[in-house]
């Protein structure tokens, strides 16, 4: 039997609306990711990484089970759906072989409070106090520090696009609470046992308040305007879906607001990044820096405002397609790796264990990233009814499809990596959109079946698009005294 001090360590590090091409190892101009792309060298990347449910809950589903939403349960968004009781998570995996599992920050389960297998947690909820939980870990730390109920007094929404430097003290943000928590886990650790410990950053996700010094940083920095595609530029063409999300945000105003809105998600990321540099010299400081798996990776990416949408849930690029890297224990001699493969969130769980030498349950659909096998194509899906959304993505191209009003795009991701220029009805890339149709057809399933007539997609009825004003300021949140 293998010693247990001889295992790996994991530390698994996510984050929150990080598109997987705002990397500088991944060729961007516009981002300062210092530590990200120095793991890059050091490590394996993976370039064609997608969060195959583009939206906080059912992603971090996907991360935890390594199973599809069919198989998790959630394409949508449901807050208070409970983990499976038959899908054993990461965390009880890791348990069960011995690993003592610690993780700190956003878990976005219910009941909030549930572990998920994980022997202790911290958690910070982004103010989702309507859940049933009055205050989390990062909430308390705040009143411990004389700041009751100031977590959101910046008066920038979580759902939407306004900017704004950090209110308090750096060391009261949460990307600094959830680093600093993470690495008391690591100097607080059962030498006795190998860790796996879970550092979920909410950031960059809104509220968009940066330390001054990060958004200071972007002054001068040519950060381009977001990209409309030729397809989106007409808001009455765009399909039922587009067009509701389209308005369900705030659009930023304002001079350069735009830019202004992904200098500053720009800034929360280098933030985050150099965050974690104080959590990997943590591990070179307890000698685990040679024994220690270290893997960083995003729920989801954001759109900041290409082809006028904003937020998550698009299968578009911006959105779906996430970071991907990890670094290896030097024995393991796996560096400066780069992999095209088509991977996503659910592989992440059995590459982990595989790493690890620990028997992945049967439960899971996930590939190992670093194995043999890989597949031809990924299904990717988001919501239900009206506003169902549905991807193909082979080789090249990615067939995009909207229910209502049975809707389909067509982009060759290579070489449009914006995807700006729609495809469909090009009479050469007839045969390719034959192709992914019937890949999407069995794919399929539940509610989806109204979509289909006679072997057929059809979708929805289109529907006629109303304006809904938000008179809430799509849930901003104010003082808690």
């Amino acid at each position: 039997m293998q010693n247990q001090t001889d295992k790996p360590n994991v530390l698994l590090i996510c984050v929150d609306n990080w598109p997987g091409h705002l990397l500088g190892g991944a060729g961007s101009n516009e981002i300062f990711s210092p530590t990200i792309d120095q793991m890059m060298d050091n490590g394996i990347s993976f370039s064609e990484c997608y969060s195959t449910s583009p939206m906080c809950i059912p992603a971090r589903r996907a991360l935890m089970t390594g199973t599809t939403a069919k198989t998790h349960g959630d394409r949508v968004f449901q807050e208070r759906l409970t983990m499976p009781e038959n899908l054993p998570t990461m965390a009880q995996t890791f348990g069960n072989a011995g690993y003592q599992t610690y993780a700190v920050g956003k878990m976005h389960v219910y009941p909030q409070r549930d572990r998920i297998g994980f022997d202790e947690i911290l958690i910070c909820e982004e103010g989702r106090h309507h859940l049933g939980m009055d205050r989390d870990d990062y909430e308390i730390y705040l009143s411990d520090k004389g700041k009751t109920g100031q977590e959101q007094t910046h008066g920038m929404g979580v759902s939407q696009y306004n900017v704004r430097p950090w209110h308090l003290d750096e060391e009261l943000t949460p990307t600094y609470w959830a680093a600093k928590q993470t690495c008391r886990a690591i100097q607080r650790r059962n030498p006795s046992k190998p860790g796996f410990w879970y550092c979920s950053f909410n950031a960059p996700h809104q509220p968009l308040t940066p330390p001054k010094c990060y958004l200071d940083m972007y002054k001068d920095v040519d950060v381009p305007e977001p990209v409309i595609g030729d397809w989106a530029k007409d808001f009455d063409n765009l399909p039922y879906a587009l067009k509701l999300q389209q308005d369900q945000y705030t659009h930023p105003t304002g001079p350069n607001a735009k830019v202004l809105v992904k200098k500053a998600h720009h800034a929360l990321c280098t933030y985050v990044d150099h965050q974690i540099r104080l959590i990997i010299g943590t591990l070179n400081e307890q000698g685990l820096t040679d024994n220690t798996i270290v893997m960083f990776t995003s729920d989801h990416g954001e759109m900041l405002g290409d082809h006028n949408q904003y937020a998550k849930r698009k299968m578009y690029e911006t959105a779906t397609k996430i970071p991907m890297v990890m670094t290896l224990p030097p024995r393991m001699k796996r560096t400066g790796v780069q992999s095209d493969n088509l991977v996503c969130l659910r592989d992440v769980m059995p590459t982990l264990l595989n790493l690890c030498d620990i028997d992945t349950p049967e439960t899971v659909e996930g590939l190992d990233m670093l194995g043999s096998e890989s597949r031809d194509y990924l299904y990717g899906e988001h919501d239900e009814g009206l506003t169902s959304t549905r991807m193909i993505r082979r080789g090249a191209y990615k067939l995009i499809y909207y229910a209502c009003g049975n809707r389909f795009y067509l982009f060759n991701v290579d070489d449009d990596p914006k995807e700006c220029h729609d495809l469909l009805g090009i009479e050469k890339y007839n045969s390719i959109v034959d192709e992914l149709k019937e890949l999407l057809l069995a794919n399929l399933y539940g509610s989806d079946e109204a979509f289909i007539r006679d072997g057929e997609i059809v979708g929805l009825p289109d529907k006629q698009y109303e304006f809904t004003p938000s008179y809430n300021l799509a849930g901003q949140r104010g003082w808690r005294l």
